[in-house]
């Protein structure tokens, strides 16, 4: 969202709502998330139908161009804009930064819950952006890793 408000300078709700093809409340929630962020803003002038009702502030002009390094990393593996859930970018950077046991990801993203982790583990592992091996010992260990395509996610995210 923040990256096609950069790059049309600012859009209205239905655009977001036709671009991102996301669900009406998951939109509204997510417009109320970047606005308390401080990222975008209900543009002031909105009113007359070629202005846009949404536009990034300081703040979100600053992160943009990380959020539009995301989008062209994200095309460039091949990874449909749906794939990822909302906890895929931050277990990314979490292994990337060194947390490799299911233990200090859960520690390193408190607001999640282990069932949410462990889906988004599984679907991480299935587009071959994280690698699982069992570590053999008592009791096995999984330990988690990226792989060249998850080093590329996370590459992108640390520009950020």
């Amino acid at each position: 969202m923040i990256a096609m408000l950069a790059a049309r300078d600012g859009a209205r709700f239905v655009e977001l709502l036709n671009r991102l093809g996301i669900a009406r409340e998951s939109l509204v929630r997510t417009l109320e998330g970047a606005i308390d962020a401080g990222w975008i803003m209900r543009n002031p002038g909105h009113g007359h139908p070629l202005r846009p009702e949404y536009i990034l502030t300081p703040d979100g002009r600053r992160i943009a161009p990380a959020c539009q390094a995301l989008i062209r990393t994200q095309a460039d593996l091949h990874l449909p804009s749906t794939s990822l859930s909302r906890w895929s970018l931050p277990i990314v950077r979490t292994i990337g930064e060194g947390g490799n046991r299911f233990a200090m990801i859960e520690r390193n993203l408190p607001f999640s819950n282990p069932r949410a982790l462990t889906q988004s583990l599984k679907s991480l592992i299935g587009q071959e952006l994280v690698n699982r091996t069992i570590i053999a010992n008592f009791p096995p260990v999984p330990d988690y890793r990226l792989s060249s395509r998850g080093q590329m996610l996370a590459a992108a995210l640390n520009a950020a």
